[in-house]
């Protein structure tokens, strides 16, 4: 466990370092979240009605939980590239914990999404955004935000480990998971859809996670939706991980 533990942090560690020599991926994480809540909130706000919010809070909460489930698109670009230029091979002829591979790589996107998220939070609060909610909830949101982020991170591992290439990658992840988070409550409330797409809405993690959010940052009716997001957060974990580990350990000739 000790070495296992050593050789994630020196993964993630790897896979973090790279971030200030490349300019593009720091982008992805702070300019462009900012463009798409700049875009929503002025754009669409107006004509979007949201009862008993305003846009932007009723926004933010559904726009940061669309960026943290898409913020493991780095590790599912990194892994096929390093599986293409075999590296994954020279992994396996060094002393190191198998698993450690992918559980730097999920643990170097905690760190990219928590940026993602306070950037997306200070973005929100210039423009309108208040937290409704005591310091402990808006803490639990973050932890939960995190969680679910991290969850999804070995999605797209185990995707990353699939396809044929980074191209691949990014289109089958873009349309595998991008329905899913714009047929939710994301941006528009459910009641506003039709009653088919409303059903598959309310089941939807992503609203399940979403409606938690804003009960924890906006003091919104909790129900079950912050325990059912941590249930959903807990399962794609349980899900995935051993998935993503076990096609690892294929494409690595284990």
């Amino acid at each position: 466990m000790r070495r296992l533990v050593s050789d994630t942090m020196v993964v993630a560690e790897r896979n973090l370092v790279r971030l200030p020599r490349s300019p593009d991926l720091l982008l992805a994480f702070t300019v462009q979240p900012v463009m798409f809540v700049l875009l929503f909130v002025y754009v669409f706000g107006g004509a979007i009605n949201t009862p008993g919010y305003s846009y932007v809070d009723f926004l933010i909460p559904g726009i940061i939980v669309q960026n943290i489930a898409f913020g493991g698109f780095v590790t599912a670009l990194g892994l096929s590239e390093d599986l293409r230029k075999g590296l994954i091979d020279r992994f396996r002829s060094l002393p190191m914990a198998r698993p450690a591979v992918l559980a730097g790589r999920t643990l170097a996107d905690v760190v990219t999404n928590l940026l993602s998220v306070c950037v997306l939070v200070v973005t929100g609060l210039i423009i309108g955004f208040s937290f409704h909610a005591g310091v402990g909830e808006v803490i639990g949101g973050f932890g939960l935000l995190l969680l679910f982020g991290y969850a999804f991170s070995w999605v797209f591992a185990l995707l990353g480990m699939l396809v044929s290439s980074p191209e691949a990658a990014n289109s089958v992840g873009f349309i595998a998971v991008f329905p899913l988070t714009f047929i939710s409550s994301a941006f528009v409330p459910t009641a506003s859809m039709p009653a088919a797409l409303r059903w598959f809405a309310d089941v939807n993690p992503f609203t399940i996670v979403v409606n938690a959010m804003r009960s924890l940052w906006l003091g919104a009716p909790a129900g079950n939706n912050v325990w059912g997001a941590v249930v959903w957060s807990l399962v794609i974990l349980a899900l995935f991980a051993p998935l993503a580990v076990w096609r690892y350990r294929k494409a690595a000739g284990h």
